[in-house]
Parts: structure tokens; sequence; C-alpha cells
């Protein structure tokens, strides 16, 4: 797709989410991302996946006949060029990174990150779903030509499964905001760093990280995904790369501000260059991390009942409790302490009342 065109389906994929009804909205996030992500391995998508994807938004298809129409579409080309093989690619893993997306199920487990990738490339990788059986090494302009150093072959399924295991008995309950995120940026550096699949690692991580933070209970802003797919996978391999005789060590701080963005509504600038290992205007590089300030020591639950107290000042305690997945009485402890932490307060009285938010997110 040329550029001007991509930039075109963008800002049709926002009119979408800004005035479209919520189901629609939900729907063209999903697209957004999925096409997104496609950047990571430098792939774009074609007119015939927007206008597809245009049906599926306005609840004319669903979204197996969306796949199937996009399988059609190539099945029926005779001639393929090593563009277009690129492009086919792209369509259809778009179009089932949509699709798992849209599903409300997930089970934490290497087995579910397995199937997420052979779900996402069956038929278009022949090892789809499969660990790898050789190591490898990859070239990274954001390390200079550098590679990290990636989980021998041998290795794979010990590391995942103790890697799973530590986060699995890792409890969140209570912790700030702030340190919830720097441990699911080592978390997500630490699998991707295993790289268990040959082709398609990224994006599959990707996904199952996404349907991941949504177990913790308020919704994931995808869109940064979507628009910094391609700072996420560098700045993943920026949190595993070291050389210390260049002075080189690695670091989840780009990480942390990616995942800050898109878990705490921050608006840290998501620039490439500042991770390239040989940029050196640090005072660039902190304006675009900030200090770190904004709510921090709030935990992923207060966090979680601010964004929902911005989005609906008038809310109940009752629907806040749907929304969080937690019980009534809950919420009712949760938000009395958080008016005496002097995060939230009341006003005009117990029934009528709306809430105002006194921290900046």
């Amino acid at each position: 797709m040329p550029r001007n065109d991509h930039e075109r389906w963008q800002m049709d994929l926002e009119e979408y989410i800004r005035q479209g009804e919520p189901e629609q909205s939900e729907k063209s996030t999903a697209w957004k991302t999925a096409i997104g992500l496609q950047d990571v391995d430098g792939l774009k998508t074609s007119e015939y996946l927007l206008e597809t994807a245009k049906e599926h938004i306005e609840g004319r298809i669903d979204i197996k006949t969306a796949q199937k129409r996009i399988q059609s579409y190539y099945e029926e080309r005779q001639t393929r060029s090593e563009i277009e093989e690129g492009t086919k690619e792209a369509d259809i893993v778009s179009a089932r990174i949509t699709e798992l997306l849209g599903e409300r199920t997930f089970q934490f487990s290497p087995a579910e990150w397995k199937t997420i990738h052979k779900r996402l490339f069956k038929d278009i990788f022949p090892h789809a779903g499969e660990y790898r059986t050789y190591n490898i090494t990859k070239s990274e302009w954001v390390l200079n030509g550098g590679t990290v150093l990636y989980a021998s072959a041998d290795s794979i399924r010990d590391t995942l499964d103790y890697d799973f295991g530590q986060e699995k008995q890792f409890s969140y309950e209570g912790l700030s905001a702030g340190d919830a995120v720097k441990h699911i940026a080592k978390f997500t550096s630490g699998i991707w760093q295993i790289h268990p699949f040959c082709e398609g690692n990224t994006r599959s991580t990707a996904v199952f990280i996404i349907k991941y933070l949504k177990t913790f209970g308020f919704s994931v802003n995808n869109e940064i995904f979507a628009e910094n797919s391609w700072y996420f996978r560098n700045s993943l391999a920026r949190a595993n790369y070291n050389d210390l005789g260049k002075g080189i060590s690695a670091t989840t701080i780009y990480l942390e501000r990616f995942f800050e963005n898109l878990l705490m509504g921050y608006q840290n600038e998501l620039k490439n260059r500042f991770i390239h290992v040989d940029y050196r205007d640090q005072s660039a590089i902190q304006s675009a991390i900030g200090d770190g300030s904004k709510c921090n020591n709030c935990t992923l639950e207060e966090l979680a009942i601010l964004k929902e107290l911005l989005k609906n000042p008038s809310i109940t305690q009752k629907e806040l409790a749907g929304i969080i997945g937690k019980s009534e009485r809950t919420i009712k402890t949760r938000t009395v302490e958080m008016q005496e932490k002097g995060l939230i307060r009341r006003g005009n009285g117990k029934r009528n009342g709306r809430w105002e938010v006194l921290v900046k997110l």
C-alpha cells in the first residue's frame, strides 16, 4: 500500500474509533493494532484488506467471512511478486490478529503463546506453532548492527517454563503502577529474548502480552501498539543488549515508557532514535522519558478506577465494580481510601454526585 493510502487508512480507522458505536470502535482499534504490528517486519497491507475491514467494522460481515475473502483473494491471483507475497502475509495475519484480539478467552501459559503463533502463521510459515530447532542471530539497526543473544534452541522449553512459572507466582496486588510497569517490561523483554519461534516472534509476543494485560481488569490502549510497533520491537532489543566495552548496558527504560503510555495513559515521546545505542543527546532522551512521577504510587487497581472515573465522572460504584471486575464492597472501600489519599473526591452528594480525579494521568 503506498504511503498516502496507508495514512488514509489510519485516518479512516481513527474516524470509526472517534465517532462509531462502541462495537465499531472496538473492531476499528483491533484492525488498527493488527495492521500496525506488521511494521515490525517491514510489511504493508493492501487496499483490498482496507475494504474488507470496513465491511467487518460496519457489521456487514463477520471476522470469519473477512478472513475467507482475503484468503480467496490471494488464491485467485495467478502471478505474485515478492512485494505481493509480503502483502499477502500482512493481510492474512492482520485479519487473524483482529480475530484474536476480539476473543474473550486467554490462558497464561507457554502453550497459549504457541497456539497464538500457530493461529497467526498457519500456512504462512511451515513451522507455525513450533519452537525453533536451531540457534539464531539477527543484525539490529537499533544496536548498530549488533545482535541480541537469544536463548539456545536446546533451552527454550525449560527457560519458558521458568519465566512463566516465576510470573505466575508474582503478585501485583498492592504494587504501585510504576513498579508494576517495570515488572511487566522485565517479563515481556525476558520471554521475547527467548525467541522460541523462528519467525513472527514479535507479532505473537505483542498479541500474547495485549491479551495478558487485559486480565489485569482495565482496558489496554491497543493503539499504542498500532502506532509504535517498531518502537516496541527496538525497545525489546535494547532491553537485552550489553556491550560493556562501549559503555552499553541493557535497559528496560524505553520499554517501560511504552507500557506507561499503553497502560497508564501517559504521553511519553516514543522516538526510535532515542533508543539507538549511538544516540548521545541525553537531555533529549530524558525529556522524552520524563521523570516518571505521574501517579506512579497508585496501585494498578487504583489506576483502573481512575481511568474509568475520567471516562465517566457520574459512574456509580455498582457500575464501576462491573467494569473493574471487583465486588461493589471492594470498590466502596477503594474509593474511600483513594479520597483519603487525595486521588479523587466526590461532589454534589451521594445520589447525584460526580467524581473528580485530582491527579494527572
